[in-house]
């Protein structure tokens, strides 16, 4: 018999949530669609008290028993348009053995329920232009790319590091 997918917020207090999570942010690093690197030992010894003081922080990590097999990071934004808080997903994994198995799309609808428990307008995230596997399952759960005006064209995700 197969245990139910569970989708559960992320504690960071936790300490099996923080080693879940750390180990699916490492296993999404490592991916090229992560940038094909591990976690420095910097990130990894720092990350989880950091975060766990941000006002403004969703996740959620998605369990098939008691194994985690997925992540969902998300920050809260601001939507000056719309007078409104957004909510933008900023990282999501799924580990590459449990992929195909709509945990990406419950991790989604997930974000989506807190978005809107938060009065957010929106969804938001940032995605490769050649992860295919990733842009249907955007797709799939209802994103689009952004555009104010057609003929303006479609919004670029910029960075500059400090």
């Amino acid at each position: 018999m197969t245990t139910p997918l569970r989708i559960t917020p992320l504690d960071l207090a936790d300490a099996a949530h923080a080693a879940a999570f750390l180990a699916l942010l490492d296993h999404y690093a490592r991916d090229p669609m992560g940038g094909g690197k591990p976690l420095t030992a910097e990130t990894r010894t720092h990350l989880v008290e950091r975060l766990a003081g941000r006002a403004g922080f969703v996740g959620f990590l998605a369990f098939d028993g008691d194994e985690a097999c997925g992540l969902i990071n998300c920050f809260e934004g601001f939507s000056t348009f719309a007078a409104q808080p957004l909510l933008n997903v900023h990282d999501i994994v799924v580990h590459a053995d449990r992929r195909g198995r709509g945990i990406a799309q419950a991790l989604l609808s997930a974000a989506e329920d807190a978005a809107r428990a938060l009065g957010c307008c929106k969804l938001t995230l940032e995605v490769l232009s050649n992860n295919r596997a990733a842009l249907a399952a955007y797709e799939h759960a209802g994103f689009r790319p952004y555009v104010l005006d057609p003929a303006a064209g479609q919004a670029l995700f910029l960075q500059k590091w400090l």
